[in-house]
C-alpha cells in the first residue's frame, strides 16, 4: 500500500527518494510527494499523477537537499487530491501567515483517534488543509515540539491509537529525520559512511541499489537519524520511558532485476509466465518430505497439534481454501479457514493444540498480522506462515515459516505468489500426513514426482494462451460473468472471478456448481458467460449435469476441461482442453488459464492491468 522513503546525507538525496518511490509503485497509489529541508525552510512537490511526473515537477521547482522524505499514498481519509497528498506540513498558531510551518511528515497506516486529536488541535489554533488523519500527527508533533524533534515524536506517538509508520523532519533541525512504527512496517538503511547517510523506507526494495545494510525496526521503535549517527529507542517495559535498544543490521539482497519488465507487455503477464520457474525455485531445496521444511522444532509441533486454523485475506484466503481440502483428505486433520479481517472481531473457541497458519504474499498484511496476534492472545501458540518475503514482519512473528521463492511480484493482481503458496501448502499437507501416519513411502515418492513435474505441466498450460486470447474477445463487451467449480476447484473458481473483476472491472462471481439451482441460475442468460473448471475427478458427472442446467437457460459456457472428460465443444459450449489431468494438484494447473483469461480480457478492455483502480499491492491498513 502506501510507501515511505526518507534520508539524511551530505549529497542531494532527492534522486534517491524519487527512485525509491518508483520501486514502490507496484504497491499501488493515487498520489505522491517529496519534501526537503532547503534554504532554511520546508519545500515540497506533490502530484496526483505518477512518480515520473513528480520527478519532473521536483526538478522544475529546484527541489534539492540532503535531508528529505517522500511518499506514495493510497487514499483512506480524504479523496485522492493534491491537498491530501503527503508530505504534510504543520501550520499552527505560531506559524507566520503564508509560511509552510516547521514540521514535515509522511505516514502509513490509520490513526483511529484522529477526530478527537483534530478537535483538540483546532481549539489550540491549528489550521487543517486536508481531510487526512496524517495531518493530525504533523500538527501534534509541532504542538509538542520544544527544541528536540525526537522528544516531540516520542510524546506524540504516545497519544496515537491505531497503526502507523512515520518519517518526520523539522525546519529548525537540519540534517535530522525521525521515524517510528507501530503496526506498519518501517526499515532503516545504513548508507555510505563517507556521506554519513541513513535511510528510512517502508520496504527494503525501495533502497535496492543504494544500500543492502538493513535494520528491520520492531513494534514501538523510534529511530533518530542524523549525519553520521543513528539511535534506535523503545519504551522500557513497565516504565514507559524510552531507552536505547540495539537491532541487528542484516545484509539484504533486495535486487531490482526482478522488477524489470523485459519483453512483456505488463508485469502481470511476466509474472504469469514466470510461474514454472517460481514453482521450481520453491521446490529447489525439497529432497524429501519432512517437518523440518518448516523450521526447527516443527516435528514436535506437528505431533502435538490436532487441528489447523488458516488465516488469510484475498487471494491468499483462496489458497487456504484449497489447502483445507488437501489437509482433510490427505493429512486427515480438521481444518478451518478464516478471513483474517473477520476472525479477530468474532467470538471463537480457541484450541491450544491448533496449528495457526497464516498466508501472505508480502508478510506485512495488517489484517492477517492482527488476526495472528489475536490467535496468540487466545493461547494458540503454534504458529506457521507461508510467505514470499523472508524478512517480513509475519516471518518474524511466527515460530515457523515456509518461504516461497516467487521473487518480487509487481502486479497488484497476484499470480505466481498464489501458485507458489499452493505448493507450500501442499508440502505442509504432506508433512502433517507423514507425522500423523497417513503417508506411506510409496505415496511420498509419487507426490514428490508429481510436484517436480509441476513446472513442465504449467509450461504446457501456458501454451494454451492463443486459444484463451480468442476467448477474451467474447468477454470484452460483457459486464458480468459467472465462475463454477466443485470440490477443491471451487476456490480456484473464486480466484478466477477475483482476477477478472480486479483487472478488467467486469463483475464476476463464483459458486460451487451444485449451488446453481439455489439462486445463481436466475442470472444466467445469453449475456452472462459461465466459466467452468472441469477436472476429471469424482465430481465430474455431477458437474456435467450443472452444465446442462446452464445450457437449458441459454447460457454460454466456457469450459477448461481435462482431456479425458469427454466434454465436447458444441453450440454455446466452448471447450479448451488442459494438457493433462493432474490429480490432487489439479487446482494449481487450473489456476493458470483463469489468470490468462483475466489478463487478456483486461488488455482488450484497455484497463491499467498492473495498477487497477482503487487497489493496492500490499494492504498495510485495516
Amino acid at each position: 500500500m502506501c510507501g515511505i522513503v526518507g534520508a539524511v546525507s551530505q549529497r542531494n538525496i532527492v534522486p534517491v527518494l524519487i527512485e525509491g518511490l518508483k520501486r514502490l509503485e507496484y504497491r499501488g497509489y493515487d498520489s505522491c510527494g517529496v519534501a526537503v529541508h532547503q534554504d532554511g525552510g520546508l519545500k515540497r512537490a506533490r502530484s496526483t499523477s505518477r512518480v515520473a511526473e513528480l520527478q519532473q515537477q521536483a526538478a522544475a521547482d529546484g527541489v534539492a537537499s540532503g535531508t528529505g522524505i517522500a511518499h506514495t499514498r493510497w487514499a483512506t481519509h480524504g479523496a485522492p487530491a493534491v491537498h491530501n497528498a503527503h508530505p504534510h506540513f504543520s501550520h499552527g498558531p505560531r506559524a507566520e501567515e503564508g509560511t509552510a510551518g516547521r514540521i514535515a511528515l509522511v505516514h502509513n497506516g490509520i490513526i483511529e483517534n484522529h477526530d478527537e486529536l483534530r478537535a483538540e488541535l483546532q481549539a489550540r489554533g491549528y489550521a487543517f488543509t486536508s481531510q487526512t488523519d496524517t495531518e493530525v500527527i504533523a500538527h501534534l508533533v509541532d504542538h509538542l515540539y520544544a527544541g528536540d524533534l525526537l522528544e516531540a515524536v516520542q510524546q506524540a506517538i504516545a497519544r496515537l491509537r491505531g497503526a502507523y509508520a512515520i518519517a518526520v523532519f523539522c525546519r529548525d533541525e537540519p540534517n535530522r529525520v525521525v521515524g517510528a512504527r507501530e503496526g506498519s512496517p518501517l526499515v532503516l538503511g545504513v548508507g555510505e559512511a563517507a556521506q554519513g547517510e541513513f535511510f528510512l523506507a517502508s520496504d527494503a526494495m525501495a533502497l535496492a541499489g543504494v544500500t543492502d545494510q538493513i535494520v528491520y525496526l520492531e513494534e514501538g521503535d523510534v529511530v533518530d537519524l542524523q549525519l553520521g549517527r543513528m539511535r534506535i529507542s523503545a519504551k522500557a517495559a513497565g516504565s514507559g520511558r524510552f531507552e536505547t535498544v540495539q537491532r541487528e543490521v542484516r545484509t539484504v539482497q533486495a535486487h531490482s532485476g526482478a522488477a524489470e519488465l523485459g519483453p512483456y507487455r505488463h508485469y502481470m503477464q511476466k509474472e504469469i509466465f514466470e510461474q514454472p520457474v517460481a514453482i521450481a525455485n520453491t521446490l529447489d531445496a525439497v529432497q524429501d518430505i519432512r517437518p523440518e521444511l518448516f523450521g526447527d522444532g516443527a516435528y514436535r509441533v506437528f505431533k502435538e497439534v490436532d487441528s489447523v486454523l488458516i488465516l488469510a485475506c484475498g487471494t491468499s484466503f483462496y489458497a487456504g481454501s484449497v489447502a483445507k481440502y488437501w489437509l482433510e483428505s490427505v493429512a486427515r486433520i480438521p481444518c478451518q479457514v478464516e478471513i483474517a479481517s473477520e476472525y479477530r472481531y468474532r467470538d471463537s473457541v480457541p484450541n491450544p493444540r491448533t496449528l495457526v497458519v497464516t498466508i501472505t504474499q508480502s508478510g506485512e498484511t495488517a489484517d492477517t498480522l492482527a488476526a495472528l496476534k489475536h490467535a496468540r492472545s487466545q493461547g494458540m501458540l503454534h504458529t506457521l506462515t507461508v510467505c514470499n518475503v523472508a524478512t517480513s514482519a509475519m516471518v518474524r512473528e511466527c515460530s515457523m515459516a515456509f518461504i516461497t521463492r516467487a521473487g518480487a511480484e509487481i502486479g497488484v493482481a497476484s499470480t505466481k505468489a498464489f501458485t507458489t503458496q499452493l505448493v507450500g501448502l501442499f508440502l505442509l499437507t504432506l508433512s502433517l500426513a507423514q507425522v500423523r501416519g497417513h503417508l506411506s513411502d510409496e505415496q511420498e515418492q509419487q507426490y514428490l514426482k508429481e510436484l517436480r513435474h509441476l513446472p513442465v505441466a504449467v509450461q504446457a498450460v501456458l501454451a494454451l494462451e492463443p486459444q484463451i486470447i480468442a476467448w477474451s474477445q467474447a468477454f470484452t463487451p460483457k459486464q458480468h460473468a459467472l465462475f463454477l467449480g466443485r470440490g477443491s476447484h471451487y476456490p480456484v473458481a473464486l480466484e478466477g472471478a477475483l482476477k477478472l473483476k480486479e483487472i478488467s472491472y467486469i463483475h464476476a462471481e463464483a459458486y460451487p456448481a451444485g449451488e446453481l439451482k439455489h439462486g445463481p441460475l436466475a442470472l444466467v442468460d445469453a449475456d452472462m458467460p459461465v466459466v467452468t473448471v472441469a477436472p476429471n475427478d469424482v465430481l465430474l458427472e455431477k458437474l456435467k449435469s450443472n452444465l446442462q442446467e446452464v445450457r437449458a437457460r441459454g447460457g454460454e459456457l466456457y469450459v477448461f476441461a481435462d482431456g479425458d472428460t469427454r466434454i465436447a465443444s458444441s453450440e454455446g459450449v466452448h471447450v479448451i482442453r488442459m494438457p493433462e489431468h493432474y490429480g490432487v494438484l489439479s487446482p494449481i494447473l487450473h489456476t493458470v488459464p483463469l489468470q490468462l483469461l483475466a489478463y487478456h480480457t483486461a488488455c482488450a478492455r484497455g484497463t491499467d492491468v498492473d495498477k487497477p483502480r482503487n487497489l493496492a499491492k500490499s494492504v498495510t491498513v485495516e
